[in-house]
């Protein structure tokens, strides 16, 4: 059991001695989370191997919790484990072309009949609700439906697939009609054509041609691994798709994570802002990597995953959320929050999907001068680089205003101003307007820098 298991289990081992105060902390860290997914549309990827797995129980009480709290969620499952079981029971042998299956009239019969007990497998567990909690019994609604329009992958090297076929168009309007209701969606990989013919089809493909026609928030694939790893065999948390390609570039590209990471990598590209790997195995990695700060796999994301832009007065709870702490324990000048309304446009923030993590403020004297204040950044997005990006954006948009100059006035900051190019100065060397505020209680250092 992983430490979010431990957390979040709400009897535990009368030995265990929980830690509560863990567990609240670990609410109020996912708080915001659970805001900021309400009504956002998340695309599943369930291979047929992760179905098999002891743990499935576990993932779908974790979709039951996520639909309970006003996630979308569309389920595309597998079923190539399924499938060559079946086959080799009757004894038919399968041929592959460059990763695809020649899918004949039996093996299509097979993939038909392995689809419909997969699929009856996981509606049964979805309707079970949350079992072991209030919500035991809580209706989980589930539709399927065709909504998958395929044709035939044609011949390859020579070879006529057959009834392997390529997702031809999404049934959007259908979908969201089924999503608005509050159904979670579960898919088949399998397609059909106008004229009645069907086909079998890859469960990635359909994920990702999915999340893209929806417009999804994220893909979401349960994997063989945590994620992708560096040369050292460390677990990379966030990549950028060209990063993301560079790191699996030297890997077996025909393993199922690696066509599960080109398919999150695909979708990425497609315009599906977010997509999670994550290991099937997990117990708690659908929620750890959703509502923790470090996640529990690798998060593929466009690149403007973090903007950097002007506050705004809606931005007011989460700067005062932010600063509380640092202003109780004498680090920052208190601000009266009427003060703060009026000097917003003095602001900038570092948004990170939908939440506040880092600040700072550029005010203007003298025309020449300008102080930079309040350069904060929230506790769980330390030891990064936006204290210093902020400072950049800063200082240029100082010089922009035609500032020769900027302070700061700091009481324990001073060491990381100097690393930043600023030097001490005198009192006397501040803005008169400024010296005259001058706290001589706080005994701030005084530190400037020339543009």
């Amino acid at each position: 059991m992983n430490d979010l298991s431990k957390i979040l289990s709400p009897l535990g081992n009368s030995d265990d001695n929980q830690d509560y105060s863990q567990l609240i902390r670990w609410f109020r860290q996912a708080t915001p989370y659970i805001n900021a997914h309400r009504g956002k549309t998340f695309v599943m990827m369930l291979s047929g191997e992760a179905v098999a797995h002891s743990n499935i129980s576990n993932i779908i009480h974790d979709i039951a919790l996520l639909n309970s709290l006003g996630t979308r969620i569309v389920i595309v499952h597998g079923l190539r484990a399924q499938l060559d079981a079946k086959l080799e029971q009757q004894n038919i042998k399968s041929q592959f072309v460059q990763g695809f299956r020649v899918s004949d009239q039996a093996t299509m019969n097979t993939a038909i009949q392995a689809s419909s007990l997969i699929r009856s497998q996981l509606e049964t567990r979805l309707s079970m609700g949350l079992p072991n909690s209030p919500m035991h019994g809580a209706r989980v609604r589930v539709a399927s439906a065709n909504v998958i329009t395929a044709k035939p992958a044609g011949i390859i090297d020579g070879v006529d697939l057959q009834h392997t076929g390529l997702v031809r168009k999404i049934d959007t309007v259908a979908m969201n009609t089924l999503l608005d209701l509050g159904n979670v969606v579960l898919l088949s990989p399998l397609g059909y054509s106008p004229t009645g013919e069907a086909f079998s089809l890859s469960y990635k493909q359909v994920a990702s041609e999915i999340a893209i026609a929806l417009q999804a928030d994220k893909l979401i694939a349960f994997t063989d691994r945590d994620g992708i790893s560096n040369a050292q065999g460390e677990l990379l948390r966030e990549l950028d798709p060209a990063s993301a390609q560079k790191n699996i570039a030297d890997q077996d590209q025909n393993s199922e994570f690696i066509r599960c990471a080109k398919t999150a990598i695909a979708s990425v590209e497609g315009g599906v802002p977010r997509a999670h790997l994550m290991h099937y195995a997990n117990d708690g990695a659908l929620l750890q990597e959703l509502y923790t700060v470090d996640g529990a796999g690798t998060l593929i994301l466009s690149a403007n995953f973090e903007v950097t832009r002007q506050a705004t007065i809606e931005d007011i709870p989460a700067i005062i959320d932010i600063i509380s702490p640092l202003e109780k324990q004498g680090v920052l000048v208190r601000r009266d929050r009427d003060k703060l309304e009026d000097e917003i446009n003095y602001f900038m923030v570092v948004e990170r999907e939908g939440l506040i993590v880092a600040l700072a403020a550029l005010y203007p004297y003298d025309g020449d001068s300008g102080e930079i204040a309040c350069i904060v950044t929230h506790p769980d997005y330390r030891n990064g680089t936006r204290g210093a990006n902020l400072l950049n954006t800063l200082e240029a948009n100082a010089r922009a205003a035609g500032i020769q100059r900027v302070f700061v006035l700091t009481t324990q900051t001073a060491h990381w101003f100097v690393e930043n190019g600023f030097t001490e100065i005198g009192l006397d060397d501040l803005p008169k307007a400024k010296q005259s505020l001058y706290n001589y209680q706080r005994k701030s250092k005084v530190l400037s820098k020339k543009l």
